[in-house]
């Protein structure tokens, strides 16, 4: 293996960039591929270069970056179950396991081994969200796992270049769109090949044996730059709780306790709910990766993440807590959940770093509408409204409107989206005076209204929260505008469960607005006269909220 030390700086950066387009040329392949508007649209899926040990190198620029923290961690449970002597080239293990991978079973899991002159030189892998799994679609109300999906445990979809067609047909045994679902998994495997071919390619160019020794002077100069952003903030312990909805009457506690010592940090949910019979648990993966992300993205914003970014933060939630359920508790929405821990952790390190925090914001959780069901052809269909309400505001500038945060899932185009399914989206628009007033305005929610024209009712499956918990500001920011979800009628389906929607129903969704950041006294005059020519503020919301202090000139 090549001296870990020996790669000059320039060297290191130059092989560093190359790799990280070799992550990005697979999701090219990955995104030109897939069948479903999930991974071509709205761009819910990962692709991760990773060390013959599972250790990550490199990965996509635009990734889900929970799935590119939690794939090594996949992929040495895969090396567990097959140890590396047996991997052969042509090879691919997949999974959608829940505690084996990203906590729900909608994402699979693919890992191709990479070869060079015949040795195991690293593996190629991505994650994606399947268009469906079978059970009771993606859903927030089942009471245990096995209501939700099929599971499969780490097995072979391809040994030695075949393909496991007794594997293949027990999974499109059991989902409602298989030939999506298959395009989807076989868009996977294309993109791992891309990745292997990149590599090989790589090698050759630079004349190195394997990636070992890049591998490791790469993630020490992460872990560096990230143990340098802990060191420079002051010991001691910090303290926050954040509640939200949760489901029914049991509303969802998160205690985080963030401590920092030297150059490390320790993130403790001591005091989280217990976990619930409902699909909002969050297994420890993806909490362990929401928990570190935002740490990332506050402490070292611009050094590119893979193994060492991340070693020098330990995370740890009580065993049966809904941030570590014991298994088989259903988690299908642990996203409802997960994207909460940005908000806790900003929260509680609000005081020791508050100009590198954001508010609360009105996206997390995601709010997420399914529809299921015939189209006028009579072939099913499966689909899946992206929308995003509006982050919380930063100490420099207003919240964005309708953007994700923690997760980066795009909305992707309304006529990609209505050219797939039998539904037609009549309005998507900005929400005035839903973003938290403050020095720094939230960023806007939206509305988007929706009517199915379907030949018989669908099925439509709600995950949302912020209805009774909108995105709280912070630093004396105020809160977002918090979610609505009705029909035209008036009638209000669980924000949570799976109901039935007649043809010609139209359904309104009303996107949280983003947490203000900063006393509302102390916003630029100016800025509000702006935020009401742009229609982004109303006269009676600024009157209300600022006083009407806005620059009438």
């Amino acid at each position: 293996m090549p001296d870990p030390d020996a790669f000059d700086p320039i060297s290191l950066e130059i092989h560093w960039s190359r790799l990280i387009s070799i992550a990005d040329e697979a999701a090219t392949g990955l995104l030109r591929t897939a069948f479903s508007t999930i991974v071509r649209e709205s761009n819910d899926f990962a692709t991760v270069l990773m060390d013959s040990n599972g250790d990550s190198v490199s990965e996509n620029t635009g990734g889900i970056a929970s799935f590119s923290c939690i794939l090594p961690k996949t992929t040495k449970t895969f090396l567990e179950r097959f140890p590396a002597e047996t991997w052969r080239p042509g090879d691919c293990v997949i999974t959608n396991d829940p505690w084996l991978a990203t906590g729900h079973l909608p994402d699979f899991t693919a890992v191709t081994p990479i070869f060079a002159k015949g040795v195991l030189v690293g593996f190629a892998g991505s994650i994606s969200h399947s268009p469906d799994v079978g059970g009771s679609l993606w859903s927030a109300d089942c009471r245990e796992l096995f209501e939700e999906g099929i599971r499969i445990p780490p097995s072979r979809l391809y040994r030695e270049g075949k393909r496991n067609d007794d594997l293949v047909e027990v999974l499109l045994s059991n989902v409602r769109v298989p030939r999506q679902v298959m395009g989807d998994l076989e868009a996977q495997v294309v993109a791992n090949q891309v990745c292997a071919a990149g590599v090989a390619e790589f090698l050759a160019d630079t004349g190195l044996p394997n990636l070992q020794g890049l591998s490791t002077a790469l993630s020490k100069r992460t872990d560096a730059a990230m143990r340098r952003a802990i060191a420079a903030l002051p010991d001691g312990t910090w303290r926050s709780v954040i509640e939200a909805d949760g489901f029914d009457e049991a509303i969802t506690r998160i205690a985080c306790e963030v401590t920092i010592r030297g150059d490390t940090m320790h993130i403790d949910y001591a005091g989280t709910s217990p976990q619930v019979d409902r699909g909002i648990n969050c297994v420890m993966n993806y909490t362990h990766a929401y928990s570190v992300y935002p740490v990332k993205c506050a402490l070292d914003p611009f050094t590119p993440r893979n193994e060492g970014s991340y070693r020098a933060i330990a995370v740890a939630a009580p065993e049966g807590s809904i941030l570590n359920p014991r298994f088989p508790a259903p988690c299908s929405a642990r996203q409802l959940t997960g994207h909460l821990l940005a908000g806790a952790i900003y929260k509680a390190l609000a005081p020791v770093m508050p100009d590198r925090i954001i508010a609360e914001c009105g996206g997390a959780p995601t709010m997420r509408a399914l529809f299921s069901g015939m189209d006028r052809e009579g072939d099913r269909f499966s689909q899946v409204l992206f929308a995003s309400g509006g982050m919380g505001a930063s100490p420099h500038r207003d919240g964005l409107p309708t953007t994700a945060f923690p997760t980066n899932v795009g909305a992707g185009s309304i006529e990609a989206y209505e050219s797939v399914a039998p539904l037609v989206v009549w309005k998507k628009q900005l929400l005035p005076d839903s973003g938290g007033a403050g020095k720094f305005r939230g960023g806007l929610g939206q509305e988007v209204e929706i009517e199915v024209r379907a030949p018989e009712a669908v099925r439509l499956s709600l995950l949302s929260d912020r209805r009774d918990h909108p995105a709280q500001g912070v630093l004396g920011g105020g809160p977002g505008a918090a979610s609505v979800i009705e029909l035209a009628d008036g009638t209000r389906p669980h924000p949570k469960s799976r109901t039935t929607v007649a043809t010609g129903a139209r359904l309104r969704l009303h996107y949280a607005g983003g947490g203000g950041y900063g006393d509302p006294a102390e916003r630029d005059p100016a800025a509000l006269s702006e935020d009401i020519r742009n229609g982004y503020v109303t006269p009676e919301g600024a009157a209300r909220d600022y006083g009407g202090r806005h620059d009438r000139g």
